[in-house]
């Protein structure tokens, strides 16, 4: 393991931030770390000796830093990232860190949608062989927060965003996975050339005797791994729980990963007929008079909410769309939205651009504005046999702090319904 510098500047303080604080603090790092919320809890970060700089982004961070680590959600032109690139320092992501520090081997998993799922799952399989696992990365828990908890040989599952990609150079996963590749985060990365490129980073450091995994016919990707790929019609050892062909083609994506970490077809039945899947994607919250209500905040982009929209059979759909706007356009959304689409409610900064889509294939809507009155709107409107679907295509961050904040607001509304 190479040495770590002797001063860092940690960018970002929340999930992933404050654990790689903590991680460089343990190993006797100078560790500085700013924010520009002036109402960080910096609470643990002072007792571990990181100097807190809240409410700041001042460039004079930088004088006496060697190294800067950035949360996957600071972007790469905020200040003190483009000024640690002007004077040449090496800019890490959280997960570069964690990759350093922790000699566990890694599966790493990323891909547009599908990720959590399919990280999720591949714990339960290795769970269900025996081995000892962790799953970690944007799943919501650290890669770096796992420093100092785990033996050598646990595995650590690891989901990939862009984001935390964009800014390797050692990480190598022996086992790489790619779900699949469509439009998402423009507005953060520009271009999808861009966005393509920070997810093949994946692959870019592995060599012989690591595997990397991908869709079938999926073109050509960096590094040495050996190429295994899959596809939703494969044959399983046992077909997952999990409704919706999007599912089993994360199916197909796992079975491939855990087979490339040795395996067995056993295990694997027995993880794909056991695991139920978790919150947030196409998270089944009530019956209500013959009507279902399914919670699919995490799909925040197009490709998702089309994926959510073909998972129930012949159902007649209520669904709804809309959150803070990503750069994507919704025109592909609103053309192949199934007949079976009785109702559409439209909430959040978004609306007006969905609606101008909708517009254009002339298909009606309601608009709601906000969540609350979408779900009301919808229960009335929705009868037996129906399938009230919260699947937005869109970001969060309008009306609310992240997708899970919006899914637990719709699940607290649903109960509410009399």
């Amino acid at each position: 393991m190479e040495p770590l510098p002797r001063s860092a500047l940690v960018v970002g303080l929340a999930r992933s931030g404050t654990a790689a604080a903590l991680a460089l603090a343990r190993r006797g790092v100078r560790v500085l770390a700013a924010d520009r919320s002036p109402d960080v809890e910096a609470r643990r970060l002072v007792e571990a000796g990181v100097e807190v700089h809240a409410g700041s982004e001042e460039e004079s961070l930088l004088d006496t830093i060697e190294l800067v680590v950035k949360s996957p959600g600071v972007p790469g032109a905020s200040p003190l990232v483009a000024g640690a690139r002007r004077r040449g320092l090496p800019v890490w992501s959280e997960v570069e860190l964690g990759a350093r520090v922790l000699p566990n081997p890694l599966v790493g998993v990323t891909g547009t949608n599908g990720k959590t799922t399919t990280s999720e799952l591949l714990g339960a399989v290795f769970r269900a062989a025996g081995r000892s696992v962790e799953v970690a990365g944007n799943v919501g828990r650290p890669l770096t927060g796992l420093d100092g908890r785990l033996d050598a040989q646990t595995w650590i599952v690891c989901e990939l965003s862009s984001f935390q990609l964009e800014d390797v150079a050692t990480l190598r996963p022996q086992v790489a996975v790619l779900l699949n590749l469509e439009p998402d985060h423009l507005d953060r990365h520009g271009s999808l050339a861009d966005y393509r490129a920070a997810k093949l980073r994946i692959f870019e450091r592995q060599g012989e005797g690591d595997s990397a995994v991908v869709p079938r016919g999926f073109g050509t990707v960096p590094g040495r791994g050996a190429r295994r790929e899959f596809a939703g019609d494969d044959p399983l050892p046992a077909e997952p729980l999990l409704p919706g062909a999007h599912n089993r083609e994360n199916a197909a994506a796992a079975a491939a990963a855990a087979r490339a970490a040795g395996i067995d077809d056993g295990a694997i039945a027995r993880a794909f007929t056991s695991f139920a899947g978790v919150p947030h994607r196409l998270e089944p919250v009530r019956e209500r008079a013959g009507v279902r209500y399914v919670n699919d905040s995490k799909a925040t982009n197009t490709a998702a909410a089309r994926r959510a929209l073909a998972s129930f059979g012949a159902a007649p759909l209520l669904v709804i769309l809309g959150g803070s706007r990503k750069g994507e356009s919704f025109d592909e959304l609103a053309r192949e939205l199934p007949a079976r689409v009785r109702g559409v409610f439209l909430v959040g900064e978004a609306a007006d651009e969905l609606a101008r889509a909708l517009d254009r294939v002339e298909v009606s809507y309601v608009r709601a504005g906000d969540l609350g009155r979408a779900v009301t709107a919808a229960a009335a409107e929705a009868r037996d046999g129906d399938v009230v679907l919260l699947s937005p295509a869109c970001a969060s961050y309008d009306q609310f702090r992240n997708f899970e904040e919006r899914g637990d607001a719709f699940r607290r509304l649903v109960e509410a319904l009399p």
